[in-house]
């Protein structure tokens, strides 16, 4: 008997979305960031995700820390499709033992995140979890692009250059409760940039990079040594350590210096290019089931 953990979080993904049935309103489906939906010029992006403790967060974590996280997981999925947030709804899964005031504490902290940068949470569900199970917060929601600013994982050429955002690795310090999902940064960059592919790194540039270059039908080749490293990190914790939240994308053109009028306080780096073929290989990275 074949187990999830022999599969890894790919393999599992991709045999459990094989069969999927799908419709005349689909633009994307599953794979990418967020599912697209819709058959005009305004399009209706989709996106779930769960944090649990244990994986995502400690046990011991202020509650709204956690909440923060949990949406602002979502909201950078939208981010990364070039769209905006819409309306989230939160299912919660707890032991009985929880308190009141760890919840009111949760909904603090996702309610800050959307005060901050759009969305709202309208409705969900609650359920109970055995005694001793660690909590689940699952948060599935509504987000909003135009046809003409969608991004997906799967148009990247050869010849284009690979930039991420930001400074990448040591999120276990804590980077990755506090995180900004970059809506403003990716809304520019639709409008101003000749951007072919985009995802947000939540599993590590070593996991990512390989996930949007194969969705592109191309190779990579990666330059280590630019690799922006976050304070006291090296680069295999840059390219493997994940929850970094921040963007990867491609682009035809030059955007640096653009970039830097634009957002002086954010790096912006060029860690390599798409190439024809396989390209190289990196190592590394979040898995689910292979922990």
């Amino acid at each position: 008997m074949k187990l999830v953990g022999q599969l890894g979080e790919d393999g599992l993904i991709a045999r459990v979305c094989g069969d999927l049935a799908t419709s005349s309103q689909v633009v994307v489906g599953p794979g990418d960031d967020c599912a697209v939906v819709g058959t005009g010029e305004d399009l209706v992006l989709l996106k779930t995700d769960a944090v649990v403790a244990g994986v995502h967060f400690l046990p011991d974590e202020k509650p709204d820390r956690v909440g923060w996280k949990a949406v602002a997981r979502v909201l950078s999925d939208f981010a990364a499709m070039g769209g905006q947030p819409g309306e989230l709804l939160v299912t919660l899964a707890l032991a009985p033992e929880v308190s009141v005031d760890w919840v009111d504490g949760l909904y603090r902290g996702m309610n800050s995140c959307l005060a901050r940068h759009g969305g709202v949470i309208v409705g969900g569900e609650t359920t109970s979890l055995p005694s001793g199970t660690p909590a689940m917060i699952s948060v599935a929601g509504r987000g909003m692009v135009t046809r003409k600013n969608l991004v997906t994982r799967s148009g990247g050429r050869p010849g284009d250059s690979i930039y991420v955002t930001g400074w990448l690795g040591g999120s276990i310090r804590g980077k990755h409760l506090d995180f900004t999902p970059r809506l403003c940064e990716a809304a520019w960059l639709v409008g101003n940039g000749a951007i072919t592919a985009m995802m947000d790194l939540s599993d590590g540039l070593a996991k990512d990079l390989p996930r949007l270059a194969a969705m592109s039908g191309v190779g990579f080749k990666i330059e280590r040594e630019a690799l922006p490293l976050s304070k006291g990190v090296g680069i295999e914790q840059a390219l493997g350590d994940g929850e970094d939240y921040e963007l990867l994308f491609t682009s035809s053109e030059e955007i640096g210096e653009r970039w830097r009028e634009r957002f002086p306080d954010l790096a912006l780096t060029r860690v390599g290019c798409l190439v024809q073929g396989t390209g190289e290989a990196i190592d590394g990275g979040w898995d689910h089931f292979r922990r």
